[in-house]
C-alpha cells in the first residue's frame, strides 16, 4: 500500500514535466525561426537561395508520389534515373560551377593557372570533406547496404536517412553557392537542372524505401524529407560565400568537388549493379544533353 502511495503523485508530475519541455522546445524552435526570418529579410541573396532550395526540395517531394498509387519500379527504370540523375549532376558541375568559377578567378586577377588550381584545389577539398562525412556517419545504400561508424546502433530507417542527407546536401551547397555569386540568370538555370533531376531522384528514394521493406507512407514520407536538406545547403553555401567575393570561385569549385564526389561513390555504383549498365549510360547522357542545353541555352 505505501508504494501505490508514493507512485500515483508522480505520474502527474513527470505528465507535467514532458509538457513543460515540449512547450520550452516549440518556443525554442519559434525563437530560431524568427531569428532565421530576420536573417533572410537582411541578406537578400541568402533568401534567394533558400527560396531555390525549397524548389528543388518540392521537385524531389512531387517524383514521391506516383509512389502512392504504385507498387515498384523495374530494376531497369531504376537504374535509368539514377543515370539520368548523375548526367544533369555531371553538367551542372561542368557549365554551372567549374566554367563560371574559373571566370570569376580569372575576373579576380588570378592567372590561367592560379585560375585552375584553385578551382582544382577547393574540386579536391569538397571530395574530401564527402569523404570524411561518408565514413563518419552512418548510412545504409539501397543496394551496397551499411556503411560508416556505429551502423549497428542504429535503425535502418535512419541510416537510409543519413544517406539520403549525404546525397543531397551537394546539390543544396551548388544551388547557395550559385546565388552568391553574380548571375541570377545562371543560378536560376542550375536551380531548373537541379529540380529537373530532384523530380525522378525523389521517385527512386521512395520506391527504394518501399522495396526494402518500409510501409508505403513511411517510404513516401522519407523521400519527400529527402528534399529538406537541399534549402539548409543553400542557405548554408549562400552565407558562406556571401561574406567574401574571393570565396566565390573556392565555393563552387567545392560544390562541384562534392557534387562528383556523389556521382562517382554514389549514383554510377548504385546504377550498375544490377546488369543495366546500358541504360543508366543512356540515361546519363540523356540528362547531360539536357542540362547542358538549358545551362548555354538558358545562361
Amino acid at each position: 500500500m505505501p508504494s501505490e502511495s508514493t507512485a500515483t503523485p508522480s505520474r502527474p508530475a513527470w505528465g507535467l514535466r514532458k509538457w513543460l519541455g515540449a512547450g520550452i522546445a516549440l518556443l525554442g524552435v519559434i525563437v530560431l525561426g524568427l531569428q532565421f526570418a530576420q536573417f533572410l529579410q537582411a541578406n537578400e541573396r541568402v533568401a534567394q537561395a533558400w527560396q531555390a532550395g525549397l524548389v528543388a526540395a518540392f521537385a524531389t517531394a512531387l517524383g514521391t508520389v506516383p509512389v502512392m498509387f504504385s507498387q515498384r519500379l523495374s530494376d531497369r527504370v531504376q537504374d535509368t534515373l539514377f543515370g539520368f540523375g548523375a548526367g544533369v549532376m555531371l553538367a551542372a558541375c561542368s557549365f554551372s560551377l567549374v566554367i563560371p568559377g574559373l571566370t570569376t578567378a580569372k575576373a579576380a586577377g588570378a592567372g590561367p593557372w592560379e585560375a585552375g588550381g584553385t578551382i582544382g584545389a577547393a574540386i579536391l577539398l569538397g571530395a574530401l570533406a564527402l569523404l570524411v562525412m561518408e565514413r563518419l556517419l552512418p548510412h545504409e545504400h539501397f543496394i551496397k547496404g551499411v556503411e560508416g561508424q556505429s551502423s549497428r546502433t542504429l535503425q535502418r530507417t535512419w541510416l537510409f536517412v543519413f544517406a539520403i542527407a549525404l546525397h543531397n546536401l551537394p546539390e543544396g551547397l551548388a544551388i547557395g553557392v550559385a546565388y552568391a555569386g553574380a548571375d541570377p540568370l545562371q543560378a536560376g538555370t542550375l536551380t531548373a537542372g537541379i529540380a529537373i533531376q530532384d523530380v525522378p531522384e525523389g521517385l527512386v528514394v521512395a520506391v527504394a524505401l518501399l522495396a526494402a521493406g518500409y510501409r508505403r507512407a513511411i517510404a513516401v514520407g522519407l523521400g519527400m524529407a529527402s528534399g529538406l536538406v537541399e534549402p539548409l545547403g543553400a542557405v548554408l553555401g549562400a552565407a558562406v560565400v556571401s561574406y567574401s567575393v574571393h570565396l566565390l570561385p573556392w565555393g563552387l569549385g567545392f560544390a562541384a568537388g562534392a557534387m562528383l564526389f556523389v556521382i562517382s561513390h554514389e549514383i554510377i555504383p548504385e546504377s550498375h549493379r544490377k546488369g543495366h549498365e546500358a541504360w543508366a549510360t543512356g540515361g546519363l547522357m540523356i540528362g547531360f544533353v539536357i542540362m547542358m542545353l538549358l545551362d548555354t541555352a538558358l545562361g
